[in-house]
């Protein structure tokens, strides 16, 4: 590690960038882990509350940069089918 004023800022910065991220993405594994439940279970009311949830946390971590846009856009398209197919059989 350097002995810079500067770069041990930076360094105190990116430990608590990490710890943001980290806690992030396991919120956004565990809304994902919700729907899916949801789906199993096959409650069709459950699994559309649990995504309209999970849209808004997958969202809000790409939006913070934590996901990468399209990485957010293909969770939340693919929960979305899910749930859809859910929808269709009930």
């Amino acid at each position: 590690m350097a002995n810079h004023k500067s770069a041990l800022k930076r360094h105190r910065q990116s430990l608590v960038r990490r710890q943001r991220n980290r806690m992030m993405k396991t919120r956004v594994k565990n809304v994902i882990k919700a729907v899916n439940a949801a789906v199993a279970g096959q409650s069709a009311d459950e699994a559309r509350e649990a995504l309209h949830v999970a849209v808004k946390v997958i969202a809000k971590a790409a939006s913070k940069g934590t996901l990468h846009k399209k990485n957010a856009s293909r969770k939340i398209s693919r929960l979305t089918r899910k749930v859809n197919g859910v929808a269709a059989a009930s």
